[in-house]
């Protein structure tokens, strides 16, 4: 059980240039080893002018899948989405989220999460 006394705040920005899915795509943030965490924000931000698609997955550990949380989401130029908007997504020890986009976008992600020591995972 994950000791919740003790939380460790984190942040990562990523710049994604990845145009494929899966193992291919930018890997944006990895649930350390004998932890737990919970992501709190999850921001896109299309740079570009024109319409683009963005993609993002959650990559399970335990079963060695990728799921979608974003597929194809279509960003106007210029906008913003919070992926999370307010919920809360629960990862474990080697999960990962990660992202891929439409040739020719420029996408950054911003990822905040709160980590949990997890002596069990």
């Amino acid at each position: 059980m994950p000791n919740i006394d003790v939380v460790k705040f984190t942040t990562e920005g990523k710049r994604v240039t990845s145009t494929s899915a899966d193992a291919s795509a930018d890997v944006i943030y990895t649930v350390p080893a004998n932890h737990s965490a919970i992501i709190k924000f999850l921001h896109l931000s299309n740079g570009t002018n024109s319409t683009k698609k963005a993609y993002v997955q959650f990559y399970h550990q335990d079963d060695t899948t990728y799921h979608y949380l974003a597929n194809g989401l279509s960003m106007d130029g210029h906008s913003v989405f919070d992926l999370v908007a307010g919920n809360d997504l629960s990862l474990h020890a080697g999960d990962k989220i990660v992202a891929f986009i439409e040739t020719g976008m420029t996408l950054d992600i911003v990822i905040s999460v709160q980590e949990y020591y997890d002596p069990n995972r």
